[in-house]
């Protein structure tokens, strides 16, 4: 995952661009999100109910959303503006999301995989 990779070394500067560079720094207050994406936090709360969002907290207990965070409650707002009910909208995209991860490791799998030799004949 993006936010796996080691800290990285050099100034603080290059620390600081490295968070804004991965996808799942909690870069984003609740109000921003929801400022972004044009929902309510109420929104953003339901979706975190609901297990599709589990946001990371500050120091202060504040919700903090990551940029792949906000894609995942896009998504879910488009569903449900198309008349999906929340619940199906949350199923649908971590249902989208494993599928999307086991295909991602499939094509890994598949390319660390020594290729097959036929048995002799």
């Amino acid at each position: 995952m993006a936010g796996d990779h080691p800290a990285p070394q050099g100034d603080s500067d290059d620390t600081l661009d490295d968070k804004f560079d991965d996808e799942d720094y909690p870069a984003y207050s609740m109000g921003r999100a929801a400022d972004m994406l044009g929902v309510t936090p109420a929104f953003l709360r339901s979706l975190d109910a609901n297990k599709l969002i589990v946001p990371q907290r500050s120091t202060g207990g504040h919700r903090r959303y990551s940029r792949y965070q906000l894609r995942l409650a896009q998504r879910a707002r488009d569903l449900i503006d198309q008349g999906t009910a929340l619940e199906a909208a949350c199923r649908i995209i971590i249902l989208e999301d494993q599928l999307a991860e086991a295909q991602r490791l499939n094509v890994q799998l598949r390319q660390e995989r020594p290729p097959r030799q036929d048995p002799p004949r």
